[in-house]
């Protein structure tokens, strides 16, 4: 028989259908309330229609609304409803649905990977049903909500960014120093109070507009706890304005704690009160602004711009275009688009998703590394394969399959240009065509000298910069101790020479004799070393060169210590770089090769050639620039004031063929040319190199 002849089944007698605002063009619209879980299923004109004219046929239905109203609906658009209602178990289960129903429960679905799989990756523990106090709360906190606290919040919150920047540097050294093990505790404690004060803001912000709270809890993305508040309900509401203020006050309340403890911390003294504001200020100021307001994840963001743009689904209606769009474009299929847009319209919902594909990318592998670091090595590649297999690489595969099951439909000439693309993409991957090598590096002067004076002395004179010849005076120091010593022991000297031309005329002055002429040798010995400390004091350039980096307060008579440079003499005729490449890379090198400097900031390299290739790994980084403690692009390893490489670096010396303009040492990217080889042959080498080191257990 005919399904558009057979009845419609019943609904169930829970559900609740209230009206909601108009949608974007002026159209009614309606919502369905499933008062079991809370949901809420938003429908038009004609669905409504529909429902109000259930348990009859299909084809009565159609007749009905054609004859009382100005639509013309099919019987297949009433199917479709029907399946829908189906779908989301909103029809009276008949005897064969119940019995699927107590198959399912009874079942052990626990012991399914699938059951463990969704439960792994999200699930829900509700902890309180807050309504009562709720609407308390909300009476006693009537005043937050008033206009003028809300610019009182933002003045006080300006005046904390303006005294935070006028202490920048203190407040950017606390944020770095707050990074250690009780740090990282304390940042929890404030996310676990900036977290819950956001849920609170939602659920006050709903209950001030009547709405009900089903529940309060926590919610596991990834074994990630996060709060959650069911504010499903404001989907009853007319106004897209309350429904904005309930989706926005989470992120208010959020940046509201953030701007008064910055304020906070402005104003208090040192101490522990301090540090907390600090981990308040940041974790709400970084949470608010980078996550909860972001739109391509199912955050307040995304709310939030659903209500403005008054288009619910977002995701999965932009996603929709965007696969139909890769279809039409790529494969020339003429699928028909899932919903009719204008073209402005339809493009942005396509970039849209574009964005928010590429965003969960990054999100998704970052959550996978995360999980596969915290857990112990064999349970973390498990999880780890199962994030990337789950959010990443099934979905790929089922448009990938979609794809291959409309093969047939593809025209001949997009046929032809997939495969010119493939086999292009293929030649690109295999051919060995790659020879670069990078690394980073410091250039500087081959011959160089830094000047230190050999001991905390005074100075007397420091040649200014600029270029001297070998020879020439670069510092004279004093050493007013040494001086002073030597003085004294010149003073014995003539004491005792006096005494001993005393003894001679003296009755039993041979006997003191040899006493005083053993001490007068021990003066001039003394005498002599102090001389010999004081010879160094004048430091002379050993070769022709630039002198430079001087500090420009010294003065004479001022103190230096021995650790402290003086200067620097350079060779500004020959310059070297001295370079880090990675393990992986570094066996394509050899000596000779052509090389290419590029100094941060400049868009023309300078050439040279390879001249040493370290045989073992570098133990510690020659310049702290190169760390990324120092704003260098190398990470060093935690714990310990050695600069030496977090990864497996080996040090290339690089003789360049003509001097930096500057004439200072400086920063830069290298280029060396290599062995040839496949881009494929790198991914495959590097894909077994990870196996090789994470398949030791």
């Amino acid at each position: 028989m005919d399904p558009a002849d057979l009845p419609t089944p019943p609904l169930r007698n829970d559900l609740r259908l209230s009206e909601a605002a108009p949608g974007s063009h002026g159209e009614p619209t309606w919502v369905i309330q499933d008062t079991v879980v809370n949901r809420f299923y938003r429908i038009g004109w004609l669905e409504f229609e529909c429902l109000l004219r259930w348990e009859q046929t299909p084809r009565q239905i159609c007749e009905q609304i054609s004859e009382q109203t100005a639509l013309r609906p099919e019987p297949a658009q009433v199917l479709g409803l029907r399946q829908f209602l189906e779908q989301h178990q909103l029809v009276r289960p008949d005897s064969a649905a119940v019995s699927r129903l107590q198959q399912r429960s009874a079942g052990k679905q626990w012991l399914t990977w699938r059951w463990w799989l969704h439960h792994y990756l999200f699930f829900r523990v509700p902890l309180v049903r807050p309504q009562r106090w709720l609407e308390a709360l909300a009476q006693r906190l009537d005043w937050l909500f008033q206009p003028l606290v809300a610019w009182i919040v933002v003045a006080l919150s300006l005046l904390g960014i303006v005294l935070v920047l006028q202490q920048w540097d203190t407040f950017t050294h606390a944020v770095v120093d707050a990074f250690s093990a009780a740090g990282l505790v304390s940042f929890a404690l404030a996310l676990i109070t900036a977290k819950t004060l956001h849920e609170m803001g939602h659920a006050l912000a709903a209950t001030r507009l009547g709405l009900r709270v089903a529940h309060m809890g926590v919610a596991f993305v990834v074994l990630w706890p996060m709060l959650y508040t069911d504010t499903g309900e404001s989907w009853k509401l007319r106004s897209a304005r309350q429904r904005l203020a309930i989706a926005g006050a989470g992120i208010i309340t959020e940046l509201a704690l953030a701007g008064l403890a910055t304020l906070g911390w402005a104003l208090c003294e040192p101490g522990t009160l301090r540090s907390a504001l600090l981990y308040l200020a940041t974790t709400s100021w970084v949470l608010s602004l980078a996550l909860n307001a972001s739109p391509f994840m199912r955050f307040d963001g995304y709310f939030i711009l659903s209500d403005l743009l008054d288009f619910p689904n977002l995701h999965e209606r932009s996603s929709a275009q965007a696969r139909t769009f890769l279809r039409r474009t790529l494969l020339g299929l003429q699928e028909d688009w899932p919903e009719t847009f204008p073209l402005r319209q339809r493009r942005a919902l396509i970039a849209f998703a574009f964005a928010t594909w590429l965003y969960r990318l990054l999100l998704f592998v970052g959550i996978a590394i995360a999980v596969y670091l915290l857990f112990f090595k064999a349970l973390g590649i498990f999880l780890f394969a199962v994030e990337i297999a789950w959010f990443i690489l099934m979905p790929v595969w089922r448009e990938l399959k979609h794809w291959w099951g409309a093969r047939s439909q593809v025209p001949g000439k997009h046929r032809v240009a997939i495969g010119a693309g493939l086999g292009a993409l293929v030649l690109l991957l295999a051919l060995p065509w790659h020879t670069q090598v990078h690394g980073d590096g410091v250039a500087r002067a081959e011959q160089q000298l830094r000047l230190f004076s050999p001991y905390p002395a005074q100075l007397r004179e420091i040649q200014p910069a600029g270029q001297v010849s070998a020879g020439t005076s670069l510092v004279v120091l004093d050493e007013p101790d040494i001086v002073a010593r030597t003085r004294s022991n010149e003073a014995s000297i003539r004491s005792y020479q006096a005494r001993l031309s005393g003894l001679l005329a003296e009755p039993g002055g041979l006997a003191q004799q040899a006493a005083t002429q053993q001490r007068l040798q021990v003066e001039q010995e003394q005498v002599m070393a102090a001389r010999s400390e004081v010879a160094p004091s004048t430091l002379v350039a050993p070769f022709d060169g630039q002198w430079q980096d001087l500090n420009r307060q010294w003065h004479a008579g001022q103190w230096v210590g021995s650790r402290e440079p003086l200067g620097v003499l350079i060779d500004p005729s020959r310059w070297q770089v001295d370079a880090y490449v990675a393990q992986d890379e570094v066996h394509r090198l050899e000596l000779g090769a052509p090389a290419r400097f590029y100094r941060r900031g400049e868009p023309s390299p300078i050439t040279g050639k390879v001249v040493a290739i370290g045989s073992t790994r570098a133990a510690q980084l020659a310049h702290p620039m190169l760390a990324v403690r120092f704003g260098g692009p190398l990470l060093t390893s935690e714990g310990s004031r050695e600069l030496a490489p977090a990864q497996s670096l080996f040090h290339v010396l690089i003789q360049l063929d003509t001097p930096p303009t500057t004439g200072q040492e400086s920063l830069g990217d290298v280029q060396i040319e290599g062995s040839r080889r496949s881009l494929l042959a790198e991914a495959f080498t590097h894909l077994a190199a990870v196996f090789l080191r994470e398949s030791g257990f």
